[in-house]
């Protein structure tokens, strides 16, 4: 089996003015992210999910020519089935072949953003062809579930103080969630509003239901410790990304400072970034994320990291189903996962790029033995928000 063409599509789809959110990010009027598509000669198709920003916002112009102008021609004519010597390939670039008999990594100069959420989309991709070509699920080829079912958090809460009980408890309603995560931090405009806005929430939610808290990676040191101590009594299930993912020893300082969890990683490209967490004692929870951190070969490779550290794996899941089923796929073959992110915010691209959406029951997500991803593309709607 040969790898014929490589192809990647700018998905941009409107919000409507009544779903529009605001956070730091700006005004979230549309969810944004990069379709990567592999055909072979034996006429299989994956694909794959890369992305260009953490969030739904972002051109993917840049990241659309690197898939095909910069990797594309790399792995063309080879054998998709090969994924970890192609992961290689695409890493180390003209240098591929000192990587793969010295054994050990000789990276082109972009060995971190752009490049790496690149590499991301066409390994999601070579792992769906794979599990098509031989009629399993990517996770069957990863070593096989480790439970049927995972339990999901609704995602979202960015209301004022007088409204996130509200807006916490109808994600509770819609989906028998039993966690939740608000944003907190910068948008804010002070530490105070958001430790408001948490104390509102865990009042309205009781003692039953988990919360945690998103920064975003907006507080500084200080604010973060000033944060954790003001909502220590508020029994957070973790506080994410405090402070900016270029400041590790100060995430470390403030895990330090505090008995709530600290959860990061949407931020971080491959497991070096990640060991380097790791080794800092910054972090209880990593949250990579399938689209950005290097695709499903590297997310397994983090998930090793999780375990030898004794330390949680919740990926991040904003985004397309695509990508949600590469993080689900990776947690149903990990130990060390615990929890999938369920996005709540108005997110076509998970619920309406796939022909079946995955959907959550009594607050869980079963694991889908469909082969490959599981995902079968709804072309319509890549034909009507495909960006020219």
């Amino acid at each position: 089996m040969k790898i014929t063409s490589v192809r990647a599509y700018w998905l941009r789809v409107p919000i409507p003015q009544e779903k529009v959110t605001v956070s730091d990010f700006g005004r979230n009027d549309s969810f944004n992210t990069t379709l990567v598509r592999v055909e072979t000669d034996e006429g299989l198709v994956g694909h794959g999910e890369a992305k260009a920003t953490v969030g739904s916002l972002g051109s993917q112009r840049a990241l659309v020519a690197t898939i095909e102008q910069e990797l594309a021609p790399l792995v063309t004519g080879e054998d998709p089935r090969d994924i970890a010597r192609l992961w290689e390939v695409m890493y180390n670039g003209s240098r591929a072949h000192y990587a793969l008999s010295r054994g050990r990594v000789f990276p082109v100069l972009a060995r971190r953003g752009t490049t790496i959420s690149a590499i991301s989309g066409i390994d999601m991709a070579l792992w769906d062809i794979l599990g098509r070509s031989l009629n399993v699920p990517v996770h069957r080829l990863l070593g096989g579930k480790c439970r049927d079912r995972m339990p999901a958090y609704a995602s979202g809460g960015w209301a004022d103080e007088r409204r996130i009980g509200e807006q916490l408890l109808g994600y509770v309603e819609e989906g028998g969630f039993r966690a939740v995560k608000m944003r907190v931090g910068v948008m804010d405009g002070d530490v105070s509003t958001s430790v408001g806005r948490v104390r509102a929430a865990r009042k309205a939610l009781g003692s039953e239901i988990g919360l945690m808290a998103d920064a975003h990676g907006t507080f500084s040191v200080s604010e973060a410790k000033r944060f954790c101590r003001e909502v220590s009594d508020c029994n957070l299930d973790w506080l994410e990304e405090p402070v900016s993912a270029d400041n590790k020893a100060g995430c470390a300082e403030v895990r330090a400072a505090t008995d709530i969890p600290i959860a990061a990683g949407e931020s971080e490209f491959t497991r070096f970034d990640f060991r380097e967490l790791a080794e800092l004692r910054a972090v209880d929870v990593f949250q990579p994320d399938m689209a950005i951190c290097g695709g499903i070969t590297e997310g397994m490779r983090i998930a090793a990291l999780a375990g030898a550290y004794q330390l949680g794996l919740a990926p991040h899941l904003w985004g397309g189903a695509l990508m949600f089923s590469a993080g689900l796929q990776v947690c149903a073959a990990s130990p060390s996962a615990f929890i999938l992110e369920y996005s709540l915010g108005h997110n076509p691209l998970q619920h309406e790029l796939a022909e079946e959406p995955f959907v959550a029951v009594d607050g869980e997500i079963t694991i889908p033995d469909s082969p490959g991803l599981g995902v079968a593309v709804n072309e319509d709607f890549v034909r009507r928000y495909a960006v020219e």
